[in-house]
């Protein structure tokens, strides 16, 4: 018998992160970077054990490099910057080419630096920093991947795999060549973690904050993520019955299909907007804009990432990025944001080093008017591309009035601007995201044309949970009473004063959260791609009376 076979029959209970099935056997995240070649690998002279190093961190800012170039994602570009920026760090790689020096070989040296880093991450009480040791992991094990000769592996999966682990970084998602069939299941991550994120986008079933998977590699296993179930050695009824959840699944998926590009409304005949988000023009790259009622977030940092100095993207460029997208969109409203640099999203010589906390740090509107040169180049592209369709641009991470004052005064210097110049801006609207919980509860103080949630970084600050620490992942809840009181407090206090208002995290496209939205006076979602069909069939299934928020 061998060891898969003998594992008993077990099923596992978690959180679902992407919906959907996954039928096959496990296969183990985890690298083992100090056995194998690695470790038969004899080490060199100093400069022998320095020329590998090299060309072994030279070779994994390659494969970061390339994966950011291949990405129309800018959200999944800006995740893989962090590493690109640490193996650049001359702090990082200093210590460890001065322990070469003195005789140690490349791989432990490399490895002893990167666990003191991680240890430090780990060891922060900022959520963020916590989560940036994950990536550390990650660039740890790729650097010793190249110097053991064994790297590019991950991209390459069986059909049925079953990836299972303690947690997965980004690039580790972004380097593997995902097909239908295949899954994922975590002991640690949370669903609005930006693997979670990326899983939803293609469709790839996930789980996290399963316990005790230590199943090994080739245990068969079925992971149900409507569920929240990992069941390990299943017997033959056990596959049977999950071949039916797992079939009425995919009837449920094709009868949403079906009506995907039909508008959407509840059962009691209240329409609601379904709008998508997207990262740049190539998330539109073979969808038909009837799918949509228009687009609710343009994430503008897919110009500028990769970039930074003097290399930041003109107003040429960024014009006929947004006018494209503009005319795709075909006469439907399209919702720019602008540029929401730092936090997680950091741009070399713009964002700022070295912040205690960037998430609470300069980032968003804060930057953009600390940066005013580079805000309002892109708000003169902007306003040239309102000519070509009905665009709203949206300001992110506001907090008081006096930033969207101050952002009003700026749009009317630029207008004017291009009115002298002949070239006089087409109609707009001018919003801010809805993220911050001071903004939240004094929307009244405001002078915007619309809102939108941002429900991502809105939960996030409401209730004090990281959305990448998998400690606090249950408190990151879209449907926790106070994240949908307050969610209640502003499609109130919008519509009392006649601003559209909507919604753009991910509870957009969430079916379980989107009755309890639509409770809450919202009847605008924006989502991705992915989540329209499933999100119209659970907007067609809502009954509004008798739904509490």
């Amino acid at each position: 018998m061998t060891a898969a076979s003998a594992q008993p029959n077990r099923v596992l209970q978690g959180r679902t992160a992407a919906p959907g099935f996954a039928a096959g056997r496990i296969v183990r995240l985890e690298r083992e970077p100090g056995s194998g070649a690695a470790a038969a690998r004899a080490v060199g002279t100093p400069d022998e054990e320095a020329a590998a190093l090299k060309a072994a961190l030279a070779a994994a800012s390659a494969d970061l490099a390339g994966l950011i170039g291949g990405l129309d994602d800018a959200e999944a570009a800006a995740m893989l910057e962090f590493q690109l920026a640490m193996l650049e760090d001359d702090a990082l790689t200093e210590p460890v080419f001065a322990a070469l020096a003195e005789g140690l070989g490349a791989e432990a040296a490399f490895a002893a630096q990167l666990d003191a880093e991680i240890a430090g991450y780990r060891a922060s009480d900022d959520d963020y920093f916590r989560a940036r040791g994950s990536d550390l992991e990650d660039l740890k094990a790729r650097v010793l991947a190249h110097l053991a000769g064994a790297a590019g592996a991950a991209g390459a999966l069986a059909d049925d795999a079953i990836l299972v682990g303690r947690d997965l970084a980004p690039s580790r998602f972004l380097e593997i060549d995902w097909r239908p069939g295949q899954g994922i299941a975590l002991a640690e991550g949370s669903l609005t973690s930006h693997v979670a994120i990326l899983a939803r986008a293609r469709g790839i079933p996930m789980l996290v904050g399963v316990a005790g998977i230590d199943a090994p590699e080739g245990t068969e296993a079925l992971l149900d993520a409507e569920a929240g179930t990992l069941h390990l050695a299943p017997d033959a009824a056990d596959r049977a019955a999950f071949d039916i959840r797992r079939s009425a699944g995919r009837d449920r998926d094709r009868a949403a299909g079906a009506q995907a590009f039909e508008p959407a409304a509840t059962a009691c005949g209240t329409p609601v907007q379904v709008l998508l988000n997207i990262g740049g023009p190539g998330d539109l790259a073979g969808l038909d804009p009837a799918l949509c009622d228009g687009i609710g977030l343009v994430r503008t940092e897919f110009l500028f990432h990769g970039r930074g100095g003097d290399d930041l993207p003109g107003e040429d460029e960024q014009f006929e990025a947004y006018r494209a997208i503009l005319a795709w969109a075909d006469g439907r409203p399209v919702t720019i944001r602008t540029l929401d640099a730092g936090g997680d999203k950091p741009i070399p010589g713009y964002t700022l080093d070295g912040e205690a906390n960037p998430f609470l740090g300069l980032r968003g509107v804060r930057l953009s008017l600390a940066r005013e040169a580079v805000f309002r180049i892109q708000l003169r592209a902007l306003l040239r591309a309102a000519a070509h369709g009905p665009l709203k641009i949206m300001i992110p991470m506001v907090a008081v009035p006096a930033e969207m004052a101050a952002v009003q005064a700026l749009v009317d210097r630029e207008a004017a601007a291009l009115a002298a110049a002949g070239t006089p801006p087409g109609r707009f609207e001018l919003g801010m995201m809805v993220e911050v919980p001071a903004a939240a509860l004094t929307l009244d103080l405001f002078a915007a044309d619309f809102v939108s949630i941002g429900s991502n970084d809105l939960i996030q600050y409401l209730m004090a949970a990281g959305r990448d620490s998998a400690a606090v992942a249950a408190l990151a809840d879209p449907l926790a009473p106070a994240v949908l009181r307050v969610i209640e407090t502003v499609a109130r206090d919008a519509a009392a004063r006649g601003l559209p208002v909507s919604l753009c995290g991910d509870a957009g496209g969430d079916p379980a959260a989107i009755p309890h939205l639509l409770a809450a006076g919202l009847r605008a979602l924006s989502m991705g791609a992915a989540a329209v069909p499933r999100a119209k069939a659970a907007i067609r299934a809502t009954h509004l009376t008798g739904i509490r928020p």
